[in-house]
């Protein structure tokens, strides 16, 4: 786990709940959630895409450990991987863009740049 962030949420629950957030973000390249959800899924993300880069059986077979669709990790390996060659790192953005009417919570938009 990045970092220490519980989330409200047991652990199980917390890894199923950030894993489908970084398919989401991988497969959309862009989402709205909270800050601290932002902090936590950006490290994961980035993660996944340096596997991607590395092209390799193994490596893949680690994303596809953690995305939770198929079609998705082979995105990217395949476009993003490309996309992101001659980059090292740094392949996420958050922006925060105010408060959350329902909760007051603070909302941010993670992107891929």
């Amino acid at each position: 786990m990045p970092g220490t962030r519980k989330l409200g949420k047991t652990t199980d629950q917390r890894m199923a709940m950030l894993r489908q957030q970084v398919t989401d973000l991988l497969d959309k390249g862009r989402m709205e959630t909270t800050v601290s959800r932002c902090k936590e899924i950006a490290p994961m993300a980035e993660k996944m895409i340096t596997l991607g880069k590395a092209a390799d059986l193994a490596s893949y077979r680690q994303m596809l450990s953690f995305i939770t669709r198929e079609d998705v990790a082979k995105k990217v390996k395949d476009e993003l991987a490309k996309k992101y060659a001659d980059r090292n790192g740094g392949y996420t953005r958050i922006t925060r863009v105010g408060v959350r009417r329902g909760d007051a919570a603070e909302v941010a938009v993670i992107e891929l740049i």
